[in-house]
This record gives structure tokens, C-alpha cells and sequence, in this order.
């Protein structure tokens, strides 16, 4: 560089000189105010504290009734993520079966969890039509995935219920009665059997199609369950129910083989009104057979069959055929399925299979 340009360019050379000079001072302030919070602590994010987590505790159990099966011990609280609907107070069972009553099918089954010497009642839960067309292995899991099941369970091991509970499908009197019941009597565990059900049941055809599939359920399912599960294994403390094609197909079931349940009840179930007589002649020669099995239609103000359930009822009380008909808020969904349906339904099979009176 010539003595001109030198010149010309020193007070520029001299400014940065100075700038860098202030630049490495601040640089040295800030690396040692970083030193000093970085060994107070200062500007951490929280440190886990071992008192913290061990002020988490088990809730503790709710009063057992007088002769009534155990209740399963409190589950213990984890960190890892719980799946939508899934009990935490139960183990699941998959079983497949290739030669079902109409091909090969699947069923799932959610077992209370216990220390071992806790027997307890067994429900068969028949899922809906929309299940019906999802396949053998997630329309199996309908109850559990697709209406929740698991979340009821919890609820009801935890009471009171709450309004949101029911999706808001329940009237405050409703919602009193049931929590006064689960007072005088807490939910203490179902093995709730769920069988895939392909959509068969149609017209006339359904009452001899009943025939194969409640051979299954019967004769082929129930054996196993009673073997492989810690059931009471009596067909006092066994029942059937679903919801609408489920329904249907646990009062033709139920209704045919009476003597293997002690209840047998349909949600909402998918009537025809030109089916009933059928239905009220099933139901008389079942309780003929079976005089101390419990039966009931639930039905709800918005539902798709409310009036042939009702008018089922009807029929039923004129051939003096006792049965509950319980009416209900709510719709024709998946809503009401993981609402009213399901706590309804454990509720009811709850008290009934282990003797005591029905809210």
C-alpha cells in the first residue's frame, strides 16, 4: 500500500483497532458472568426432585361390600403414556379362532387385574355394526378402542361419576342414583369377553343364524374363558349385551341359551317391528327355562329404536314376561357408546351377576 493510501486509510485501520479492542472486552464480561451462572445454577431448567415424585400415591380402595369378589389392587401411577381407553386396572387376552360360527374370528378379553384369588363375573359385549365392517381383529377391539371401554373401567373404580363421564347424556337424578348405587355397592371388575360379530343378523334369517353363533358363544367360548381366566365360571354369574346390531345379537343369543347366563340385555338394540312377536316368544320360553335370569332393554330419547324397544317392552309385559326397560338420555353413537352405554352396561351386569339390586 503506497504512503498516500496509507494515509487515506489509517483512521479507518485505527477505528476497527479500537472497536476490537472494546469487542474483546466485552467478550471477556460475558464468558465470565456465563461462568458464574452456570455454577449457581441460575437459568436451569427444573431439576427433578425425589420428594416430589414420592408425594404420588395410590389411591386408596374403595369399601368392599359384604360377600362380594375382591376388589382388584390400586394401580400404581406410571410415567409411561396410557393408550385412549385403556384400563389401567386390567390385562388384555387375544384369541383367535379359525373355525368360528361364521369363519374364522377374533375375540378380545379384558381381565381385572388381582393377586391372584379374586374370582369374578363374566360379560359377553357385543359390538355394533360399524365394527362389523372394520374385520375380525379391530372390530374385536369396538368395545375397548372405538367406544373406550377401558375409561369407563377407571372411572367406576374411582367414583363419583360426573356428567362428563356420560358425555353429558345424563340427567342429574340419574347421575345421583347411579353414584348412590356404586356407594352401596363399588364396581368390583368384570371379565368383559368381546367376540368379533360380522353383520349377519338380518331379518327372518337372524333367528336361525342365533343357532351357530350362540354355540360358539356357548359352547366353544365360554368353556375356554371359565378355564383360562379367573371367572366365577357359573352361568348365574355370567351375561350377554351390545349395542344395536349388538344388541339384537345378545338377546338372540341370550334369549336362546338362557340357561348359560344369569343376564342377558340390549343397548339400543337394532329391532323390526315385525320381528317383535318373535322376540316376546323367545323371551317367554326363556324365562320359562330360566325364571332368575335377569333381562333388560336400555333405550335412550334420541335413539334410532326407541319405539320397538319400547313396544317390546309392551309385548313382554303382556305375556307377564319380567324385565326392566330402562329409558335414558342420548343418541344413536359412538358418543353414547363410550358414555351411557358403556357405564350402563358395566353397571348393570356389575350388581346383577354378583346378586345385589339393580340401581
Amino acid at each position: 500500500m503506497t504512503p498516500r493510501l496509507f494515509r487515506m486509510h489509517r483512521w479507518r485501520l485505527e477505528g476497527m483497532a479500537r472497536w476490537l479492542g472494546w469487542a474483546g472486552a466485552i467478550s471477556v464480561v460475558l464468558a465470565s458472568a456465563w461462568w458464574v451462572l452456570v455454577q449457581t445454577g441460575v437459568g436451569r431448567g427444573p431439576v427433578p426432585s425425589a420428594s416430589r415424585t414420592a408425594e404420588i400415591a395410590p389411591s386408596p380402595l374403595p369399601p368392599q361390600p359384604a360377600n362380594s369378589a375382591p376388589l382388584a389392587a390400586a394401580p400404581v401411577a406410571s410415567q409411561a403414556p396410557q393408550a385412549p381407553g385403556r384400563a389401567e386396572r386390567s390385562r388384555e387376552l387375544h384369541w383367535s379362532f379359525e373355525q368360528g360360527p361364521f369363519g374364522p374370528t377374533d375375540v378380545v378379553i379384558s381381565v381385572p387385574t388381582s393377586d391372584g384369588s379374586a374370582r369374578f363375573p363374566v360379560l359377553v359385549a357385543l359390538h355394533g355394526r360399524g365394527e362389523s365392517r372394520k374385520g375380525r381383529r379391530r372390530g374385536a377391539r369396538g368395545w375397548l378402542d372405538d367406544y373406550q371401554l377401558g375409561r369407563a373401567i377407571s372411572r367406576l373404580a374411582a367414583p363419583p361419576l360426573l356428567e362428563s363421564d356420560f358425555e353429558q347424556f345424563i340427567t342429574s337424578d340419574r347421575l345421583a342414583r347411579l353414584n348412590q348405587g356404586l356407594a352401596e355397592h363399588p364396581y368390583a371388575g368384570l371379565i368383559i369377553v368381546c367376540p368379533f360379530l360380522p353383520d349377519v343378523l338380518k331379518g327372518e334369517s337372524a333367528f336361525r343364524q342365533a343357532a351357530p353363533l350362540a354355540r360358539f358363544v356357548v359352547d366353544v367360548l365360554l368353556p375356554r374363558v371359565y378355564a383360562e381366566t379367573p371367572a366365577l365360571g357359573t352361568a348365574a354369574s355370567t351375561g350377554i349385551d351390545g349395542v344395536s346390531l349388538g344388541g339384537r345379537a345378545a338377546l338372540l343369543v341370550g334369549l336362546t341359551r338362557p340357561l348359560a347366563f344369569g343376564s342377558v340385555s340390549g343397548l339400543q338394540a337394532a329391532l323390526d317391528a315385525k320381528e317383535l312377536d318373535r322376540f316376546a316368544e323367545l323371551a317367554a320360553r326363556a324365562l320359562g327355562q330360566n325364571p332368575r335370569l335377569s333381562l333388560r332393554l336400555l333405550t335412550s330419547d334420541d335413539d334410532h329404536f326407541l319405539d320397538v324397544n319400547e313396544q317390546l317392552s309392551v309385548m313382554l309385559g303382556g305375556r307377564s314376561v319380567r324385565h326392566e326397560l330402562t329409558r335414558v338420555v342420548g343418541t344413536h353413537s359412538y358418543r353414547f357408546n363410550r358414555g351411557p352405554g358403556s357405564l350402563e352396561m358395566l353397571i348393570f351386569h356389575n350388581r346383577v351377576l354378583r346378586g345385589w339390586p339393580s340401581p
